[in-house]
């Protein structure tokens, strides 16, 4: 598989948030990708399966999947009935502005990625509440009356306050083996990747660190995430220095702290990925891009 670039990102979210209502009766392919914002996913109706960072989601209507910016995730979506869904796209400025310095609104999405499981499955009087909150935030965004922009400003943070609250409270829902498939070693790998981008992430390296045979763990790897070792670990480095660059970190001392060794060969595959500089980079993230997805998903 090729690395991501430019053309595996789709669609622009300019704005602080949006929700989509979908239904197809075709089931399109879309590939593994990521974006730079944070988004909800909640079926409504049909078959799909979602892919999350290497974890195998088995989606139930009103079931509710996090996927934090620059997760890498595909639906698989069955043909075999129309898929019916919403999902909420929302803009990290955004979220940050919403939020109280010590209650932040996207903190359920850093739960999801610390625990590496993205799923919310809320029982039958929470998933009338979510079909609340999501039926008004959608009024209100069509609407045009006075104040229904605020209005859909409230009810989006109403929502994630009600997402947060089911995640992190005490009486979290428990996972469900049935709603999802995972690799547990291939999982230790991930997040070892994640704490460690700086390191030495090499296929031997990893094979010795982690006991496996060389082979084993290359092609492993690959059945389970959809990517060889050597593009899962270079993207995720140029993610992170995306968002190093964008925080106003130098770009040569950003690539030095995602783990690339040579600046030309960083500066090579980030105008390959991001189709511009990272002086571009930034700039755009200073005027609220927050990146590309697909609305089908």
């Amino acid at each position: 598989m090729p690395e991501i670039n430019e053309a595996d990102k789709r669609g622009y979210l300019n704005e602080n948030f949006r929700l989509f209502h979908l239904k197809d009766s075709l089931a399109p392919r879309l590939e593994y990708h990521y974006h730079e914002f944070d988004k909800l996913i909640l079926p409504l109706g049909g078959k799909v399966t979602y892919v999350v960072e290497g974890v195998t989601y088995f989606l139930k209507p009103w079931d509710i999947l996090l996927v934090q910016h620059n997760l890498i995730h595909r639906p698989v979506m069955d043909a075999s009935q129309p898929y019916e869904r919403m999902v909420l796209w929302l803009g990290r400025e955004w979220l940050r502005s919403r939020s109280d310095p010590e209650e932040p609104l996207d903190a359920c999405f850093d739960a999801t990625r610390e625990q590496g499981f993205h799923l919310l499955r809320p029982d039958a009087d929470r998933r009338l509440s979510y079909m609340e909150l999501f039926q008004r935030l959608e009024q209100a965004q069509r609407d045009v009356q006075f104040g229904s922009r605020r209005l859909a400003d409230t009810l989006c943070q109403q929502l994630l306050i009600a997402v947060n609250r089911d995640l992190l409270g005490r009486d979290a829902p428990c996972r469900e083996e049935e709603s999802y498939r995972a690799d547990p070693k291939i999982e230790e790998i991930l997040r070892h990747i994640a704490a460690n981008l700086p390191g030495d992430l090499s296929v031997d390296t990893l094979a010795k660190t982690f006991f496996l045979s060389r082979y084993y763990l290359m092609h492993r790897f690959k059945d389970v995430t959809g990517y060889t070792l050597h593009q899962y670990v270079n993207q995720k480095r140029l993610l992170r220095a995306g968002e190093l660059i964008r925080s106003g970190m130098p770009v040569m001392q950003a690539a030095g702290e995602a783990g690339f060794r040579e600046y030309s060969t960083f500066l090579r595959a980030f105008r390959s990925t991001f189709h511009m500089s990272p002086r571009a980079f930034a700039a755009a993230g200073r005027k609220g891009y927050y990146g590309q997805a697909d609305i089908r998903e």
